[in-house]
C-alpha cells in the first residue's frame, strides 16, 4: 500500500481509504451489512494497508460509527495506527439544532460521535455540506474551538462549490483559524465537473482530495446495466444514470478486457492518475472490492486508454450540494 501526504499538510494517509457508509443497521438500509458481516471486509482492508477509514454521523442514524469505532479498536493496536474521519451537517435528530454548522450544533455532534466512535479524537472533522444559513465566521470558529481542544488533528469539507469552499477557507484565514485540508467531492468517470473550478482551487492551494463514489455508485464495476439489470441491492435504488453514463461504462470494460482486470480496477486506476488526488474513498461490500483497490494502485494507464476512457463522457447539470 503506498502512503501519501493529505494536500499540503502533514497528515499522512494511505493512497485509498475506505469509506463506511456501507456498514449500519440493515433494518433501516436495505443494502447496509451489519458488524458481523461488515467485519471480513475491513479486517481485509487493514491486512492491505488501507490507514484511512471514513464515515459521517448521519450514516446509518450513527451506526456507522458506532461500527467503526468496534472494529478498528479491534483490528488496529494503537489508535495512531489509522487515520478517523467523520462528518457533521446533516440532521441526526428532530430538533432544529439537530443540523447545520451552527455552533451548537457542531460542538454537540462532535461529542457525540465521539461516543459512538469509542475515542478521543477523529484525525478529520469534515463539514458534509455547506451552510448557507449559517454566518461561515460562526461555522470556521466552531472548527476551530474543536481542534484546540483536542478533538479532531484536522478539519476538512465535502461536496460544495469552489466559491462555497473557497468563502470557508478565506474565512479561516481572517480570523486566523484552522482552514480546511481536504476536499471529498464526487468525482469519478461519469462525473468529473468539478475539474472546472473545484479541484484546480483545491491544487492551487494545497486542499487533498479524498473523493468520494469513485466508481459512480457501481455503475463503473458493472452493478448496473443500460437495459435496466440491477445486480446488488444498492444498485436497485433510483439512479440518475445517462445513456451516456453507460458509453463510459463500455469504455471501462473496454480497456478492463485488454488488460484482464476488473472494469472497477481501471475505474479507480484512471481517479488515482488525476491531479490533487490524495485518497479515493472506496465503498466496498465483498472482500474482492479490496483487491481491486489494491490492484489499481499497480495500474498505469497510458495515453491511449486514458483517451478511450475519457472520450465518452458527456457534461451534466452540476450536483445538488443542499
Amino acid at each position: 500500500m503506498h502512503h501519501v501526504r493529505l494536500g499540503s499538510s502533514g497528515l499522512t494517509t494511505s493512497r485509498v481509504g475506505l469509506g463506511m457508509m456501507s456498514y449500519g443497521d440493515p433494518r433501516s438500509q436495505s443494502w447496509a451489512l451489519g458488524e458481523d458481516d461488515a467485519e471480513p471486509i475491513v479486517r481485509k482492508a487493514v491486512d492491505a494497508g488501507i490507514t484511512l477509514f471514513d464515515t459521517a454521523d448521519m450514516y446509518s442514524g450513527g451506526a456507522s460509527e458506532v461500527i467503526t469505532g468496534h472494529l478498528l479498536a479491534k483490528l488496529f493496536e494503537h489508535r495512531d495506527d489509522y487515520v478517523l474521519a467523520t462528518k457533521v451537517y446533516y440532521p441526526t435528530g428532530p430538533g432544529p439544532n439537530d443540523r447545520g454548522l451552527s455552533r451548537k450544533h457542531i460542538l454537540s455532534a462532535i461529542d457525540r460521535s465521539l461516543r459512538r466512535l469509542g475515542t478521543d479524537y477523529v484525525d478529520l472533522y469534515q463539514v458534509h455540506r455547506f451552510d448557507p444559513n449559517t454566518p461561515v465566521e460562526e461555522t470556521m470558529q466552531a472548527l476551530d474551538d474543536v481542534v484546540r481542544a483536542g478533538k479532531a488533528r484536522y478539519v476538512g469539507a465535502s461536496a460544495m462549490y469552489a466559491w462555497q469552499l473557497a468563502k470557508l477557507q478565506h474565512c479561516a484565514a481572517l480570523g486566523g483559524w484552522t482552514r480546511l485540508v481536504s476536499m471529498q467531492n464526487r468525482y469519478n468517470l461519469v462525473n468529473r465537473e468539478d475539474e472546472r473550478e473545484l479541484i484546480p482551487m483545491c491544487t492551487d492551494s494545497g486542499i487533498g482530495l479524498v473523493p468520494y463514489s469513485p466508481l459512480a455508485r457501481g455503475l463503473l464495476a458493472g452493478t448496473r446495466e443500460r437495459a435496466g439489470t440491477r445486480h446488488t441491492a444498492r444498485a436497485a435504488g433510483s439512479s440518475r444514470d445517462r445513456p451516456e453514463d453507460f458509453d463510459v461504462q463500455d469504455a471501462v470494460r473496454v480497456v478492463a478486457s485488454g488488460r484482464g482486470v476488473p472494469p472497477a480496477c481501471v475505474a479507480l486506476g484512471w481517479l488515482l492518475g488525476r491531479p490533487g488526488v490524495s485518497a479515493p474513498i472506496l465503498g466496498a461490500t465483498a472482500e474482492r472490492h479490496i483487491d481491486d483497490a489494491v490492484a489499481a494502485l499497480h495500474l498505469h494507464l497510458d495515453e491511449v486508454e486514458v483517451s478511450t476512457l475519457e472520450r465518452p463522457y458527456a457534461p451534466r447539470l452540476m450536483s445538488d450540494y443542499s
